[in-house]
Parts: structure tokens; C-alpha cells; sequence
């Protein structure tokens, strides 16, 4: 008697399940499940996924076994907006190719292993275009040696393109018809040379190209005529003067440097010319003593925004947080800082500064994905500090706005918000904090970060605790990047939130704003020192940024923030003072 064949039964995929069966417009698909899955469906994704017509949104991120995104993706997916195929191991080229995608306008392709994206195994065709409709490209982070020729006619109405840390030589001439483009991102390349075409991106308005191999800038720059950001910082310049001032000057400076020629180079000024030049550039300098022209006169305003580093060996009351083993399997990096100084008393600066920081978990945050920032009044906590995970019975926490709750009555209360308005609104997103819970999906164990009197200060990535929240009368802050995927992705992001900070210092020093009465219980509470708002203090006092030591239970150091290599800002208004 012949035995019974069985069929293998296919892989679950209860994500696409939810959205079929729903209909819903995104689908989100990470985790350390979907390994096993896409190595099973041969390193791409499953057809299922491209029979979803009404999908809008498509995001795989993080999974080392994900080679191609798989065939049918175009053709299944006719209303994709934004494609999100972030941190995979896609490469060396696409294949099939990606397009024609006609409503897609986000395409993050970051942190892969792309090498080309020659025709036919790249976005897609250049005629008619693929990506008609394409916004925003970010390639950045992968090993591509060049740039599609054809890309401007594949996405001819792309706004911003971020190519940095790859390993390109050249820009291509024909990037340079790109008319909407107006934000161009290649820093950490190969690059040797900006063509003076650049001068063909009437909407450029910023330009990172540090950390390249360039030895001049062209004087055609200049003519880009809603430029106002520019970094060259790291390139080796034959103009001397322009190097200084690439290092230490706003970019104003710099554009009108280039525009008079510059020295050395540029648009062929003569000797004489550029005498003449100087002695007029001198004399409006002396006439208009605030204009903010010259390279002395842009350094003094440079010094007005300093943030000196205070280490532990200076620093005797210096935070130290502990981390237990436990929380390795559930959300394993933290990294910590704490900033004095900060004036969040005028006008808007504390709303414009809660703002940042949910902008921030929308963009390099990846809608939290990547990592969570998490940010408390220094004051309101009592160190050492103990990073771990509690079961969702045990772990209790007064949320921002909330009574206390367990972490498990918070999740159930948060999906029944969740769905109450979803069917409200109707519609098949759900927007706020509700978006991030199905990041702890499967987990036995939920992070938090507790303070020396055991009062959970943070659980995330889904709250801070309103115990620590941060009010307008708050000067001095102490910061949490929390990830699950990497330590450098916490450094990088603590990096741009501690600039982010000081230009919103920045912001508020120089637009004298009435100081704020919304926040009448904060209002009546004195506030210690501030380095910014005192008026008896030196108006280009730094701010302060004190080292934070991450240790395991035995006090071995795991990570001291900010590091020699942290903190490596290229913004020309900022100073370190290490």
C-alpha cells in the first residue's frame, strides 16, 4: 500500500493575512520571524504580497535574508505610494527591475548591497518614465560605484535624492536636469569632482557632498538660487582660504566667496580683479559692522553657538546607567546623554522642541522602527539608572497623560484606541502612538528604563513615564536613544538630536520671543540656571553636554556617550569643544 503524500503547508504570513482580510493600505513586515520566512520563500517575498492592489504603503526592513524583492511587484502593486526596502541584503542589482510604479512617491532602497542599477535590473525604464510620480530616492549606505544616467528621466520629478556613504566617483551629467530636485545628499563618497552643472538645479536648496575627494568647488554653485545649505567639510581644497572657510563659515559667506571668484580658481577672476574685490568686500564690512559678511565676522557668529563636552573625569555627579542581560532579547541598545542649557521658556520653543522629536521619529527614527527617543527632565530623576525588561504583568508606569497602568493593560487599552479610530475615521491607518505596537509583537518581555527609587521613567517605544516629562521651566535634559537593531544607529541619532537641540537654542537666542504662560504649573516652579536665558549670563556661553557611561550590572563599561568619535557635527554654526 503506497504511503500518503502530504503537501508542506505554506509559510504563515499573518501580516499579509491582517491586510487582505482587512484591506488595509499599509503592510509592515520585520522582526526577527521574517528571517526564516523569506529564506524559506527563496530570499524574496512571497507572491501574496503583490496580489494587495490597494496597497499604498510596503515596508521590509531589516532582514538579511531578503536578495530581491521577488517578480510581480509592479504589476500587483499599481497604487504603492511609498516602497520602503530598507536594511536587506537586496544586490548587487535589482532584478527584475523595480518599475514602472506610476503613483509611487517614496523609495528607500537604504543599507542594502546594491552595486549597479544598470537598465533592466535597476529602478526601471527611462521612457516612458518608470517612476513618474517619485519624490524622494534614498540609496544611501549600499556599495553603488555610479548613479543611473537615465535616472532623471526614470523620476523626473524628484524633490530629494540621498546617496551618501556609497562609493561613487561621479555624479552623472544628466542628474543635473532634475528641475524639482532641492535637496542633494552625497556625502561620504568617492567623489572628485562637482560639475558646473550643478548650476542647473534652479530648486537645490541643500547640498551635502562632505567627506569626498574634491579638490575644488565651482564658482557656478553660487548661481543656485535658492541654495542655503552647503557642507564640504572633509575634502582636501587646492583654495586654502575656501577650506577655512568651508570648515568655520554660514554658507552665505562661502556663496558669495565663489561667486567674486574665489581665489586660485573659480570663474577666472584676474589678480587684479580679485584685489579689487577684496578691498570692496572690506570696506561693506566696515560700513555694516552686523551685515554677517567676511570670514572674521562669520566666525564670531560661529562661537555664539558652542556645545562643550563635559566628561565623566570632570564631571562627579555624572549619570551612569546599568544594563541587565535581560533585556538583550527584547530591545538590546541604549545609548544616553545629558544636555544643560537649553531655554525652552520663550514663545513656542517648548512646542517647537516636541516637535523636532517627533519629526525626528518619523525620519531617521523610521517611524520608530529603528530606534526611540526618549527625553526627561534631569531634575525629576534620581540615578543610577537600570536598563532591563519586566513580563507586561509586572511593569507599571504612569504614562504622559495617563494614570498608572501595567504595560499590559496600556498595550490592550492602546489597540482598543486603535481600532475605535479606525473605525471612526474610516480609515484603514491608524495614526499616533497607536502605530508603533506592533513593534512589541511577540515579545515575552517589555523594555523600561527605572530610576534608584524603582519608578519606571520609560518604556519603550511607547512612552516616557509623566513623571520626568519635560516643561518649559526644563533646562537641563537627560536623553535615551533605545534600539533593537544597532548601537551606531542609537550614536548616529543621538548625534543629530543633540544638533537639532542646539540649533533650536539657536532659534530661540535670536528671536526674542515673550515668554510663555501656557505652562502655568511650570511657570511658577524656578528653574535651575540656564546657560541661554539668563541675562547676566555670557551670551556665547556653551551648552553643556555631559558624558554618560552604559555599564553592565558588574559596572564594566558597555558605552561612554558622547566618545572621541561621537558627536562629529559638520554643521557650520556648531562648535565642539571636546
Amino acid at each position: 500500500m503506497a504511503a500518503a503524500v502530504v503537501a508542506e503547508a505554506p509559510e504563515p504570513w499573518p501580516e499579509v493575512d491582517l491586510v487582505e482580510r482587512e484591506q488595509r493600505r499599509e503592510l509592515l513586515l520585520t522582526g526577527p520571524a521574517l528571517e526564516e520566512r523569506v529564506r524559506a520563500a527563496g530570499g524574496r517575498l512571497p507572491p501574496r504580497v503583490f496580489s494587495l492592489p490597494l496597497l499604498h504603503s510596503l515596508e521590509v526592513c531589516g532582514c538579511a535574508s531578503l536578495r530581491e524583492p521577488g517578480p510581480g511587484l509592479a504589476r500587483g502593486l499599481p497604487r504603492l505610494r511609498s516602497l520602503v526596502l530598507r536594511g536587506n541584503a537586496l544586490g548587487p542589482a535589482l532584478s527584475p527591475e523595480l518599475g514602472p510604479l506610476p503613483a509611487l512617491r517614496v523609495l528607500d532602497l537604504s543599507g542594502n548591497a546594491l552595486e549597479e542599477l544598470p537598465p533592466g535590473r535597476g529602478l526601471g525604464p527611462a521612457e516612458p518614465p518608470a517612476l513618474p510620480q517619485l519624490q524622494s530616492l534614498n540609496l544611501s549606505a549600499n556599495r553603488l560605484r555610479a548613479l543611473p544616467t537615465e535616472l532623471a528621466r526614470c523620476a523626473p520629478r524628484l524633490q530629494t535624492l540621498n546617496v551618501a556613504r556609497n562609493r561613487l566617483r561621479a555624479l552623472p551629467a544628466e542628474l543635473f536636469a532634475l528641475q524639482l530636485l532641492s535637496e542633494l545628499a552625497a556625502a561620504d563618497n568617492e567623489l572628485q569632482e562637482l560639475s558646473p552643472a550643478v548650476a542647473g538645479l534652479p530648486a537645490l536648496k541643500t547640498l551635502d557632498l562632505a567627506n569626498n575627494q574634491l579638490s575644488e568647488i565651482p564658482g557656478e554653485l553660487a548661481d543656485c538660487p535658492k541654495l542655503k545649505e552647503i557642507n564640504f567639510k572633509g575634502n582636501k581644497l587646492k583654495d586654502k582660504r575656501l577650506e577655512k572657510m568651508v570648515n568655520g563659515c554660514q554658507p552665505k559667506s562661502i556663496l558669495e566667496y565663489l561667486r567674486v571668484g574665489g581665489r586660485g580658481k573659480g570663474r577666472g577672476k584676474t589678480d587684479g580683479s580679485e584685489k579689487e574685490e577684496s578691498r570692496k568686500k572690506k570696506r561693506e564690512r566696515k560700513q555694516k559692522k552686523e551685515s554677517g559678511e567676511g570670514e572674521e565676522e562669520e566666525v564670531e557668529e560661529v562661537n555664539k553657538l558652542l556645545i562643550r563636552i563635559l566628561h565623566v573625569s570632570e564631571n562627579p555627579t555624572s549619570m551612569t546607567v546599568k544594563v541587565n542581560p535581560v533585556v538583550k532579547d527584547v530591545r538590546p541598545y541604549i545609548v544616553c546623554a545629558v544636555v544643560k542649557g537649553m531655554n525652552l521658556k520663550p514663545g513656542n520653543a517648548l512646542k517647537r522642541f516636541l516637535s523636532m522629536q517627533t519629526k525626528l521619529h518619523e525620519d531617521i527614527c523610521e517611524k520608530r522602527t529603528a530606534a526611540t527617543i526618549a527625553t526627561h527632565d534631569l531634575k525629576l530623576i534620581k540615578g543610577p539608572l537600570v536598563y532591563g525588561a519586566q513580563s507586561p504583568q509586572e511593569l507599571k508606569i504612569v504614562p504622559l497623560g495617563r494614570k498608572e497602568i501595567k504595560a499590559k493593560d496600556l498595550v490592550r487599552q492602546l489597540q482598543l484606541e486603535a481600532e475605535e479610530q479606525r473605525k471612526q475615521k474610516k480609515r484603514q491607518n491608524v495614526s499616533g502612538l497607536h502605530r508603533y505596537l506592533h513593534l512589541l509583537d511577540g515579545k515575552e518581555n517589555y523594555p523600561c528604563l527605572v530610576d534608584a527609587d524603582n519608578v519606571v521613567i520609560s518604556f519603550p517605544p511607547i512612552t516616557n513615564s509623566e513623571k520626568t516629562k519635560i516643561k518649559t521651566t526644563t533646562s537641563d535634559l537627560f536623553l535615551e536613544v533605545t534600539s533593537a537593531t544597532s548601537l551606531q544607529i542609537c550614536k548616529d541619532i543621538m548625534d543629530t538630536l543633540i544638533l537639532k537641540m542646539a540649533e533650536l537654542n539657536k532659534f530661540t537666542l535670536e528671536n526674542k520671543e515673550e515668554q510663555s504662560l501656557s505652562d502655568t504649573e511650570a511657570d511658577g516652579v524656578s528653574g535651575p540656571f540656564n546657560l541661554q536665558s539668563n541675562q547676566n549670563a555670557e551670551k556665547d556661553g556653551p551648552s553643556i553636554v555631559e558624558q554618560v557611561r552604559v555599564v553592565d550590572m558588574e559596572g564594566s563599561l558597555k558605552v561612554l556617550y558622547p566618545s572621541k568619535t561621537d558627536l562629529d557635527i559638520t554643521a557650520s554654526h556648531i562648535t565642539i569643544i571636546r
